[in-house]
């Protein structure tokens, strides 16, 4: 079992940047991937971004190529997010999730565990 807490979430005006952090419980977490998804009200669930077991492979979603940064630290069980020039179009709820198997993927529904996600509110 891996519990998984979001946290850096907040208010910041557009151009800014915020850092979000997932830290994971269990001693298996280097084993796993990680993404970062998002939900905005009355839209599905999308990937924003994915990292495998040893942070060696990465994937971005289109609209957040270039401005966001995922990262990990396995000797402190903990994901990263580094979001720049944030846009309004980025407001949503941020979660974290691990995959059991390493390799990351970008449903959703392949992932195992998720984090209760952090809000993130980009103003205009």
């Amino acid at each position: 079992q891996v519990q998984l807490v979001e946290s850096g979430g907040g208010l910041v005006q557009a151009g800014g940047s915020l850092r979000l952090s997932c830290a994971a419980s269990g001693r298996t977490f280097s084993s796993y991937a990680m993404g970062w998804f998002r939900q905005a009200p009355g839209k599905e669930r999308e990937v924003v971004a994915a990292i495998n077991w040893s942070g060696g492979m990465t994937y971005y979603a289109g609209s957040v190529q270039g401005r966001f940064t995922i990262s990990r630290d396995n000797a402190k069980n903990t994901v990263y997010l580094q979001m720049n020039s944030l846009q309004p179009e980025d407001t949503a709820v941020y979660y974290c999730a691990a995959r059991s198997l390493g390799d990351y993927r970008i449903l959703p529904r392949l992932y195992d565990y998720w984090g209760q996600g952090t809000q993130v509110t980009v103003s205009s």
